[in-house]
């Protein structure tokens, strides 16, 4: 089936609290307002992003570190690891266990990669954020609380489905990520108003089920 929902993987959650200051400051948080730190991998980074992102919403935590693993959790160092770690500050416990649910609510439920072909070979991510959080907002250089379009795909699908994109819908390209990533893919994040955001998610992913079922165009 194509379009099918391709479920991330959570594969480890672990809280650290009174984290050593040496140890918060490798990660990027701050040792005068961060204590407590809460780890999470993945099998998808993109999810994962978003998901951080997701955190920032229901907690005042920090995403302090997010960084996916190079080649992607097919070539991942241990059972564990999958595609990303995320890690997220904050001053107490208490906003730690927030802030993980908030992301594993995202995870379970809400952003994940899709299948774009019959055998599912090709997987998209045309994910749609109504409504940023502090994490992705910082990244992309936008408001929070604005709209975006997060799209991922294969280097070749994603080339020519970004075009069909921002063709399709009144947006902006905020970033583009040309391949590869460290996953090997490309993406780009795109604003606008909802609707239009949700419009070239919708191109994006179309396109990107045309060019599989179409790799090698005839010349004339």
């Amino acid at each position: 089936m194509i379009l099918e929902p391709i479920y991330p993987k959570i594969l480890s959650v672990r809280r650290l609290h009174n984290a050593h200051p040496s140890l918060l400051e490798a990660y990027g948080a701050d040792p005068s307002k961060h204590s407590s730190l809460g780890l999470i991998t993945c099998d998808q980074d993109d999810s994962t992003y978003v998901a951080l992102d997701e955190a920032t919403k229901h907690s005042p935590v920090d995403v302090v570190y997010a960084k996916s693993f190079y080649a992607g959790a097919a070539h991942a160092s241990g059972r564990l690891s999958g595609e990303i770690l995320g890690v997220i500050a904050g001053a107490n416990p208490d906003e730690i266990e927030e802030g993980l649910k908030a992301a594993i609510r995202c995870l379970d439920h809400d952003a994940c990669f899709y299948t774009a072909d019959a055998d599912g070979t090709i997987a998209v991510f045309p994910h749609v954020i109504s409504s940023l959080g502090y994490y992705l907002s910082e990244q992309a250089g936008l408001k929070f609380g604005d709209s975006m379009a997060y799209l991922v795909a294969p280097p070749m699908e994603a080339s020519i489905a970004l075009d069909a994109a921002l063709k399709a819908a009144d947006v902006r390209a905020a970033k583009i990520f040309p391949p590869p990533t460290e996953t090997n893919f490309a993406a780009a994040w795109l604003t606008g108003e909802l609707p239009e955001c949700q419009a070239a998610a919708e191109a994006f992913a179309e396109m990107v089920v045309r060019v599989g079922m179409n790799a090698i165009e005839q010349l004339g």
